[in-house]
């Protein structure tokens, strides 16, 4: 679904920068509502943006109704402008070009005003809620975490957030105080969307899904708060018959040199259900998935270390062969689970 949003996304980006490019065209001089227009359209923004990420961190494959009530506030600040210009005495005072100071601005006008400036930030603190939440969903799922963690998402989204909420807020000031100048406001905003626009559009294209989901399949991703699996039925005998066979599994077969396991793949191969398998990790072992599988990559490659018959192989042979998909990962996780690098750990041995 989330290609589905970015596409819808960047249409409406496409859009809004082709408006600006008439902004100083006649029509738009004749009808200032047009270029109030072109600002209310700025609060679709944020709506996309934490919808895109929302689509991202969780496996829902369709909108719900309330992702819809995110666009409630600019559908309301366009019909506003709409039937305001049915009033010509009215919508000659709404106007972001200060003409003529002596002419206040309508309550309502700089009430929608201030919302758009808020609109922004706001969507951009949700959404990195939303990458908060990422994160508990794949150390509760994956066995790694490259090319799944949206880093350029992240570093993309702090770094818009900051440039669009400042033009923003300096738009409002613009208008309210008469400080600044709206022209700088704009270009900025529009500049700033030029940049956004071509790097989302190069990265997103090549984002692919997370949390695929397989119809048919008896094993999925658990993407919901513990507390929805938390009254489970899943009685005391059954908890320790599935921590019996789990703990065989992983020492006998060995699933984590499997660079790619995932908590469906575990739950198929144990014939655990993935939410008991995903509550039985965490309540018992007092771990995510995350840290359960690879503290087990690092006991193995402790384990190699200590072989003579590996004593030749490099540090970054031995972590690729117990599971570990990358030197980075490897030297992150096996420092933070023994205290040492893994040539400080191999001189100790």
């Amino acid at each position: 679904m989330h290609d589905h949003i970015l596409g819808a996304w960047l249409v409406y980006l496409g859009l809004i920068t082709s408006a600006y490019a008439f902004s100083s065209h006649l029509i738009f001089a004749r009808n200032p509502l047009l270029s109030v227009g072109l600002i209310a359209s700025f609060m679709l923004h944020g709506p996309f943006l934490f919808l895109y990420i929302s689509a991202l961190a969780t496996k829902k494959d369709r909108l719900s109704r309330g992702d819809f009530l995110h666009f409630i506030p600019c559908v309301a600040f366009m019909v506003y402008l709409l039937v305001s210009s049915m009033f010509s005495g009215y919508a000659d005072r709404i106007r972001i070009d200060h003409v003529s100071r002596e002419i206040a601005p309508p309550l309502l006008f700089s009430f929608f005003l201030i919302l758009t400036a808020l609109s922004g930030p706001m969507y951009f603190v949700l959404s990195a809620r939303l990458f908060r939440k990422l994160d508990i969903h794949i150390f509760n799922n994956f066995s790694y975490s490259e090319a799944i963690n949206l880093d350029w998402l992240r570093k993309l989204v702090f770094s818009f957030g900051v440039i669009w909420s400042a033009l923003i807020i300096i738009a409002v000031i613009h208008h309210v105080f008469h400080l600044f100048s709206m022209s700088f406001c704009t270009d900025g905003l529009f500049l700033s969307l030029a940049a956004f626009i071509i790097l989302i559009g190069y990265f997103g294209l090549k984002q692919k899904e997370i949390f695929v989901r397989h119809s048919g399949e008896a094993h999925d991703f658990i993407t919901g708060p513990k507390a929805k699996y938390a009254g489970s039925s899943l009685k005391g005998s059954d908890m320790d018959r599935y921590v019996s066979k789990l703990k065989h599994h992983m020492e006998t077969e060995k699933p984590f040199l499997d660079e790619n396991l995932t908590l469906p793949r575990l739950g198929a191969a144990t014939g655990i259900p993935s939410h008991h398998l995903s509550r039985v990790i965490n309540e018992h072992f007092g771990q995510n998935f995350f840290d359960f599988v690879n503290r087990y990559r690092v006991e193995e490659v402790k384990a190699r270390i200590a072989d003579p018959a590996y004593g030749n192989n490099s540090l970054l042979g031995i972590a690729f062969e117990s599971g570990f998909n990358s030197k980075s990962a490897f030297n992150r996780v096996f420092k933070n689970m023994t205290g040492l690098t893994p040539s400080k750990y191999r001189e100790t041995v």
